[in-house]
């Protein structure tokens, strides 16, 4: 067992904090330590402070992502908190199918992981629309800093476990078999969404348009309050007014930052 000292884990949360917004309090540190073990040893660092240098001198990017992978959670699957979904069927796309005049419907899921959520959305956007889909431009962006996970999401395999809780008429009409154990997600729902990689705390968000939907949910849960409300400010100005904003159920935003209307537990309607 490699030991971290208390030196080396404030070393290690403060650049994680720094770079990518994660805070890892005191309390983190056994955690922290076990997940990183096996990492540290097929690495060859006998120590932390070893492993740091080797993380922040590997110029691919691999190092890093490895480390984020291994000490956050990357933890999803369809129709997680269905009751999002219920709103952005029942409210949200009625909606914004009277609002949008070019039919240019610009979502983004923010902290996409393994495509479950984005794949979702397709779905449901593709049922609702039905024959009038092919007049919309409804093309999803979906990021996340992981590129591992981003490359799962590409794939779109996914076992039988994990499409279970979907509609049988889903399953028929977005799935086919892949082999005995899994499903993949067909080419007309794959071709609905954008997945790229993006650091949710980089000072400067690259996008042309606003967005009339952001999910952005349990990602605020790693970050400290300052880093939240940053966040907050930086997805609110990346909407559109009128625009819906969901984030998880275990999290919450301060709306005397922005000037976002409740409509119900962790949506938000920019104002």
């Amino acid at each position: 067992m490699i030991t971290i000292t208390d030196k080396e884990f404030k070393q290690l949360a403060e650049y994680i904090k720094k770079n990518y917004g994660i805070n890892l309090k005191d309390e983190k540190k056994v955690l922290v330590s076990g997940r990183l073990q096996q990492v540290l040893i097929q690495e060859g660092c006998s120590n932390f402070t070893k492993y740091l240098d080797y993380v922040t001198s590997d110029k691919s990017g691999a190092a890093v992502i490895t480390m984020l992978d291994k000490i956050t959670t990357n933890h999803t699957f369809f129709m997680r908190e269905a009751d999002h979904f219920d709103c952005f069927k029942g409210k949200v796309l009625p909606y914004l199918k009277n609002r949008i005049p070019d039919k240019d419907m610009r979502i983004w899921c923010a902290a996409s992981s393994t495509g479950e959520e984005a794949y979702t959305l397709a779905m449901l956007i593709d049922e609702f629309l039905g024959g009038e889909k092919i007049f919309w431009d409804t093309k999803i962006l979906a990021t996340d800093i992981s590129e591992n996970v981003l490359n799962q999401a590409v794939k779109g395999v996914y076992s039988n476990e994990k499409i279970d809780p979907l509609p049988l008429h889903w399953r028929q009409n977005y799935f086919q078999r892949y082999n005995d154990e899994n499903w993949i997600v067909k080419e007309k729902i794959k071709n609905e969404v954008i997945f790229r990689k993006f650091n949710l705390i980089q000072q400067i968000y690259p996008f042309k348009k606003k967005f009339h939907v952001i999910f952005c949910r349990n990602v605020m849960i790693y970050f400290d309050q300052d880093t939240k409300n940053e966040l907050v400010k930086r997805l609110y100005d990346q909407l559109e007014i009128g625009g819906y904003l969901f984030i998880g159920h275990s999290e919450s935003i301060d709306r005397l930052l922005c000037n976002f209307q409740y409509v119900m537990p962790s949506v938000y309607k920019k104002k």
